[in-house]
């Protein structure tokens, strides 16, 4: 049978729900936009204008709950990279926000730049274990109506899976959606794949803001599916205790569903809640708390309960190179989360708080990835797998080396065989200069990014790229 993990038992997912629904009713949550703030009371909701609280009641939640979609796809350009949800697939979406770069052969953390951004999109789009884009390196592009239309040009001839992004506001949405019109051909072609999803993040405690909110209210006919990732901090934005925390989480993503779901019935929408810990001492995310093992898993069970595709986040490490502390810490944040089955997982690659992209860390993230999927597929007892008629002819003494069962299971993927590190001998270690790990990554990052190419866009969507990216330089305003 597959691994079965549960971190909360169905009462308490149940009271999560229950307490969710007495805040959303009784305290309310302010929601900062006035087109939310009219799409939720034309559909029920208890709206103060002067504080900008919004009370929702049971039946509002019951009723959007119901208009999310439970079953669809994340498309891409790539066809054979379409993402099933509500299967538990775990796709594995790139970590965003990187604001340094560690440069294990210099031994240095710098400012990250535009050059890194585009070593770490085509990586991402190189390596098969990578199924959705996010932003690894954030601000090497300007917040201009010319910066946003490059960015979004720089992603589609870069990248071909699934993208998963966000903008800032309603203007840049605009520009946004002109580059997907030129990419897919049309609004009806792009919701035909659905190949780009929105990231959203409510403020915690119970805020959601204005302008980033109708960003996305921007794009609501193109029915962009939205990921709703609020990020209450453990006793500073949020409350200090887990399960609490699951709560003030679970009220700021169905208050999102709701206004969502009014706004536009139907949308796609990915539940992505991210409660994190923070170093009490200091006030700062490190990431490395093996608590957000439990809340990964935690979320993705929530999510379950209401039959919505999840999105779960795994932390991180509070460590800033990749060293033996980044590697446990890592791999103890992703293993209850992938054992949960996800749909998405975030993500690899970042250290430091996710502020330092490392390339070598994302390999080795992918390495954790694949033996903690393994896991989660358990100790298969199908009718070939008993094998014992396989004991009973071998015997006592029998060699099993020999029997095509053998060689049929180690084929099979029974069990998994690791790639990366070093698996033979000391003596082979050292016969071939005793190797290190690293190295050896970056080596195989060069070969793996010098024989692959990006899928690259037709010359006509180019041409009309460029000319866009052109009409919109022309357009002075900052976004």
């Amino acid at each position: 049978m597959e691994t079965v993990l549960k971190v909360l038992s169905d009462d308490e997912c149940s009271r999560i729900h229950e307490e969710t629904l007495k805040i959303l009713s009784n305290t309310g949550v302010r929601i900062d936009t006035a087109n939310g703030r009219r799409f939720l009371k034309q559909a029920g909701a208890v709206v103060d204008e002067n504080t900008h609280l919004v009370r929702i009641p049971r039946k509002l939640v019951e009723d959007c709950l119901r208009q999310a979609p439970k079953d669809f796809y994340l498309g891409a350009r790539r066809g054979d990279k379409t993402i099933p949800m509500n299967r538990g697939t775990c796709g594995v979406v790139m970590d965003g926000g990187a604001i340094y770069t560690y440069d294990a052969e210099a031994g240095v953390r710098r400012p990250a730049t535009r050059d890194d951004w585009y070593m770490a999109t085509r990586l991402g789009d190189c390596l098969d274990d990578i199924d959705v884009y996010w932003s690894v390196i954030d601000g090497c592009w300007e917040h201009t109506p010319g910066g946003t239309v490059a960015y979004w040009k720089a992603i589609f001839q870069t990248f071909s899976k699934h993208i998963q992004d966000a903008t800032m506001n309603p203007e840049e949405s605009r520009w946004m959606l002109e580059v997907f019109r030129i990419v897919f051909g049309s609004r009806e072609e792009f919701k035909k794949t659905l190949p780009v999803s929105f990231i959203l993040c409510p403020a915690s405690p119970l805020i959601i803001e204005a302008e980033y909110t109708d960003a996305y209210l921007e794009t609501l006919d193109w029915g962009i599916p939205v990921a709703v990732m609020t990020m209450p901090l453990f006793g500073l934005s949020g409350p200090a205790s887990l399960i609490s925390e699951l709560i003030l989480a679970n009220c700021e993503t169905i208050a999102m569903l709701c206004l969502i779901q009014s706004a536009a019935p139907g949308t796609p929408f990915i539940y992505a809640a991210a409660p994190s810990v923070v170093d009490m001492h200091s006030g700062r995310y490190g990431g490395g708390e093996v608590e957000h093992a439990l809340l990964g898993a935690a979320v993705t069970e929530i999510a379950r309960m209401y039959q919505l595709p999840v999105e779960a986040t795994v932390g991180g490490t509070d460590h800033h190179v990749p060293c033996i502390q980044a590697g446990y810490e890592r791999a103890q944040n992703y293993s209850l989360p992938i054992l949960s089955r996800p749909d998405l997982l975030v993500a690899p690659g970042l250290l430091g708080g996710a502020t330092i992209f490392s390339p070598e860390q994302l390999i080795i993230d992918l390495e954790v990835i694949r033996r903690c999927k393994r896991l989660s597929q358990g100790i298969g007892s199908g009718a070939e797998k008993w094998l014992g008629e396989v004991i009973d002819t071998l015997g006592p003494g029998g060699n099993y080396l020999t029997h095509p069962s053998t060689r049929k299971a180690v084929r099979s993927g029974e069990v998994y065989y690791s790639k990366v590190g070093l698996h033979g001998s000391f003596d082979q270690w050292v016969n071939q200069g005793s190797p290190e790990l690293l190295s050896e990554i970056r080596d195989s990052i060069r070969d793996l990014l010098s024989s692959k190419q990006p899928l690259g866009l037709p010359e006509s969507v180019e041409r009309e790229l460029e000319l866009l990216e052109k009409r919109a330089s022309e357009s002075k305003r900052k976004l």
